[in-house]
């Protein structure tokens, strides 16, 4: 049976690990004010809006603070670790007069994660930012001025997420076994005359139908009105612009497609992206297309346990140098992928990091050719005790992907 979601102990592994360095530093607690950061060290998870969410853990306690909208979510049992919840009506403030239900609560979320770490007993903390982001709207004040404590700012989750855990890894594979089918469907579907959006919303449902007949019950949503397992691309000359959006055109005869598919596991993602075509491929798209082969073929080959991640990155420079095509790329050979689409560590020729087993890279070295096209191919690796392990596999020959019509 595959494995969906996270088990509880893989959580108090986690806790685990933040309490012992929580002794380390000799500090009082660690409070969270990010949604992911939340979600992989809880289990937690949610829509981070502009109504705060704060998770505070200590030697003895694991409490968090939430909105009205959440706590039901959390009532229902959903987030065993949890000891204590704390919550206000809503942000920016305003009590709910008149409820037994709400007669605890305070009339802003800052007075509600006061209340939470003076009832903690707790005067010395880390945490993720002082006080909550700027986000969909919020503003207010930090931490250390709402709140009796003093409050150092750490990167311990982000940095404890480098590194993929074993139940990590499996839940990714299982994401790129339902990211490949959306390709396949897209495959499937892409033709002359059918319109961009057409082909990745079918290709999308029937790959997240057959994701949730096969998983059933097992399956863990992390998601609100999305696909399971999803698939996009760009078509024609929008392809050379890296983060260009969906137009409104039906694809041509010719067309190149720069396509991108995943699967969400548990809140796990992966990531598949190929250089496609329509029918035929010119002579020129031939050319760039081997090209950016045989670049992402150079950085992979050298990825390994203690190559520097520079060293990879200034690798496939040095190769479009020698071809002369710097002109032609744009951004760095890929990025450390999880829980979020972006994680640390990078492929980047400015990092002083080294590759370490566990952890999880896109590699998508790229050029981008004005006025013509984009050629990217992208696959999902794991660094292993003596090499890599591709965990995304759709073929990446020119031959298999030129969708013939």
């Amino acid at each position: 049976m595959a494995l969906t979601s996270v088990p509880t102990d893989e959580f108090e592994s986690r806790v685990k690990t933040v309490r012992e360095k929580l002794r380390n530093a000799d500090k009082d607690a660690l409070c969270l004010y990010t949604a992911k950061d939340i979600e992989w060290l809880s289990g937690f998870h949610h829509l981070q809006t502009e109504r705060p969410v704060c998770l505070t853990i200590t030697q003895s306690d694991i409490a968090i603070t939430v909105p009205r909208l959440e706590l039901d979510r959390i009532d229902e049992g959903q987030v065993p670790l949890i000891d204590q919840v704390y919550h206000y009506y809503d942000y920016p403030g305003g009590e709910c007069k008149g409820s037994t239900y709400y007669q605890h609560t305070s009339s802003t979320p800052e007075k509600t994660i006061s209340t939470m770490l003076t009832t903690l007993d707790v005067s010395d903390v880390v945490a993720d930012m002082d006080g909550a982001p700027g986000y969909w709207g919020y503003s207010g004040q930090p931490m250390s001025k709402f709140a009796e404590v003093s409050v150092e700012t750490v990167e311990w989750i982000p940095n404890l997420r480098r590194t993929k855990s074993e139940v990590e890894q499996e839940l990714m594979r299982e994401s790129a076994k339902w990211g490949n089918l959306a390709h396949q469907k897209l495959d499937e579907y892409a033709e002359p005359g059918r319109h961009e959006l057409w082909v990745a919303k079918r290709a999308s449902l029937d790959a997240s139908m057959a994701m949730l007949d096969t998983l059933g019950s097992q399956y863990d949503s992390h998601l609100r009105g999305e696909f399971p397992a999803s698939c996009g691309f760009l078509s024609g000359p929008n392809t050379a612009l890296p983060h260009g959006l969906t137009e409104n055109r039906c694809l041509e005869h010719g067309d190149i497609l720069i396509t991108g598919a995943t699967a969400n596991v548990s809140g796990y993602l992966t990531e598949l992206e190929r250089t496609m075509f329509i029918g035929e491929a010119s002579a020129q798209h031939r050319d760039y297309f081997e090209h950016m082969l045989e670049m992402q073929s150079l950085a992979i080959e050298m990825m390994g346990p203690g190559v520097p991640v520079a060293k990879v990155d200034q690798a496939v420079h040095d190769y479009c140098k020698e071809q002369h095509l710097l002109d032609y790329t744009q951004h760095h050979t890929g990025h450390n992928i999880g829980l979020g689409v972006h994680e640390r560590d990078f492929l980047d020729r400015g990092s002083d990091v080294v590759l370490q087993p566990g952890q999880a890279y896109t590699v998508e070295p790229a050029l981008f050719v004005p006025d013509l096209a984009g050629y990217r191919h992208s696959d999902t690796v794991f660094i292993t005790d003596s090499g890599v392990e591709e965990i995304t596999y759709y073929p990446k020959d020119i031959k298999s992907n030129i969708i013939p019509y």
